[in-house]
């Protein structure tokens, strides 16, 4: 199985704990996921409630083609206002290892995001992400750096 990696990097004029404690609550997912995805986060949650290890988030979701999937996470790893790791446990992906990593800097937060993941069924597979799901991966982490500058500046 082949495994595609992508890092992106972010700075945001906020407070670490800003930062934090808009991206460790699940419910703000949808605000920075583009609409043509249909995302909604099915999990019930209370408004104020964090990941922590252990937390399970479903959504549903349509990535390609207006094709509705079902999606399940789990955060693996949370060391608050540093990181936290989700992982697929059900979904599209063979493989969905997705870190968030909050550093304070001059002026604000360097948020660095590391995504490995792999697509199933082989050859096939492969030919998907090379026409399809790497620029879609792209795409929707470049809708998300625009839509938290939005939000943020």
């Amino acid at each position: 199985m082949k495994t595609y990696s992508l890092k992106t990097e972010q700075a945001i004029p906020i407070s670490l704990a800003q930062a934090w404690d808009f991206f460790s609550s699940p419910l703000n997912l949808e605000k920075i996921t583009p609409d043509d995805m249909e995302f909604i986060v099915t999990s019930k949650f209370d408004t104020d409630e964090k990941v922590y290890a252990g937390m399970i988030i479903t959504y549903k979701v349509s990535p390609l083609f207006g094709i509705k999937m079902n999606w399940m996470t789990e955060i693996t790893h949370v060391k608050e206002g540093e990181y936290f790791v989700d992982e697929q446990r059900f979904g599209p992906f063979a493989l969905w290892h997705h870190q968030h990593h909050f550093k304070a800097i001059d002026g604000g937060v360097l948020m660095t995001d590391v995504l490995h993941y792999a697509i199933p069924y082989g050859i096939i597979g492969r030919w998907a992400n090379a026409l399809i799901v790497a620029k879609q991966v792209k795409t929707i982490f470049q809708f998300r750096e625009k839509a938290v500058e939005k939000l943020f500046s």
